[in-house]
């Protein structure tokens, strides 16, 4: 039996029309959209429009030009974060985020261009609305979180820290990495200056595929990070300041932007609601059957409506690394261990250096998987 429990990383399987959805653009458009008037030209266009128009509905956006595509979140956060800061800024972030944030921040940091926070959470992984309250200065300018953990799954307070930035005037970025497309998400009611999402996760798109959300204000503060052909002012050699060429230069992964579009459009099908309820269901499923392993120390809060379903667990038997390649290689079910970058996210819960086996839960899994992982958990701890 193969089970693949590693959806926190990367979905699979994908919906079959993102398969084909990517072959039927690599064999029948193939050429760059925006670039030329041939008919496969437009048809490409037309493929990145509508993806544009899926994402502004999924993410209840209001701007359709506001919505930027890059190669996945660490870009997104990158260009949002070194196009925006500027010298002598203040800006906060968690100790459960993820380096994609950590580390653009801390090089900003060591080169004296910003000062910045790291707000400690919880051993659950959550941030302290009045801890963040607190560590806000007369020049805190940007907040950068995570919306849930990529290791335990806390869905953080975003809501209530986005209206705090929102009245005090500080820009506000959300990486939804583990979010889009596992709970509901709407721009306006986080109070966000800016969303990064990634494609190939609970979107169910290929790699390669991501990008952000700008609302109009925060785009004005931000410069063009990375320039070159956009297919737009091609007679000047300065950047376009529209969107969403000043954010887009060179050639888009049009055929992963096909395949990203057929799963946002597999979730609306099937229901984003119906998604999340059979995930809930497991992973309930899933912790319950864990604390009753002994040796397994289960991260992160038991309370599902607190969490996704990404679950990390330790045991006191084994190494995290041996444990998942027991796993991998003598039960067939796939995983991920180690620090998953995000090492302040494992110091906060106690689990550094070693890390986690961490599970995720995804649309595909079913009650069959769950006990069968459970099973073979209980069969490698009772052999030692």
């Amino acid at each position: 039996m193969k089970v693949y429990l590693d959806n926190a990383s990367t979905t699979f399987p994908k919906p079959p029309e993102v398969y084909s959805s990517i072959m039927n653009y690599m064999m029948n458009i193939g050429t760059n959209p925006g670039r030329g008037v041939s008919t496969a030209s437009l048809s490409g266009n037309r493929v990145i429009l509508n993806c544009r128009y899926a994402l502004m509905d999924f993410f209840h956006f209001d701007k359709v030009e506001n919505i930027i595509f890059t190669p996945n979140v660490t870009t997104s956060l990158n260009l949002l974060i070194k196009s925006s800061v500027q010298n002598g800024w203040h800006v906060i972030t968690s100790s459960m985020d993820h380096n994609a944030t950590l580390r653009p921040l801390n090089s900003l940091h060591e080169k004296g261009i910003i000062e910045l926070d790291i707000v400690p959470c919880s051993k659950e992984g959550l941030i302290s609305i009045e801890d963040f309250k607190n560590t806000i200065k007369p020049n805190t300018k940007l907040v950068v979180l995570s919306h849930s953990s990529n290791i335990v799954g806390t869905i953080q307070p975003l809501e209530a820290i986005g209206k705090l930035c929102k009245s005090k005037g500080i820009y506000f970025i959300i990486d939804v990495a583990q979010t889009a497309g596992v709970l509901p998400i709407d721009f306006y009611k986080l109070n966000c200056s800016a969303l990064a999402f990634t494609g190939h996760k609970g979107l169910l798109g290929p790699q390669g595929t991501g990008g952000f959300l700008i609302e109009d204000n925060f785009n004005k503060e931000c410069s063009p990070f990375i320039e070159g052909g956009t297919g737009s002012l091609s007679s000047s050699v300065v950047q376009p300041d529209f969107l969403p060429d000043k954010f887009e230069s060179g050639t888009l992964n049009s055929p992963g932007i096909a395949g990203l579009l057929e799963g946002i459009n597999f979730i609306n099908s099937n229901g984003l609601d119906s998604i999340r309820e059979n995930e809930e269901y497991l992973c309930n499923k899933f912790i319950e059957g864990l604390l009753n392993i002994p040796s397994i120390i289960v991260y992160g809060p038991n309370d599902i409506s607190k969490r996704t379903s990404t679950i990390s667990v330790n045991s006191t038997k084994f190494d995290n690394s041996e444990l998942g390649y027991i796993l991998d290689n003598e039960y067939g079910i796939t995983t991920r261990t180690g620090l998953h970058c995000a090492p302040l996210a494992h110091k906060t819960i106690g689990t550094y250096p070693s890390g986690t086996l961490r599970f995720g839960i995804g649309p595909f899994n079913d009650v069959k998987d769950i006990n069968y992982t459970l099973n073979s958990l209980n069969t490698i701890i009772r052999k030692v």
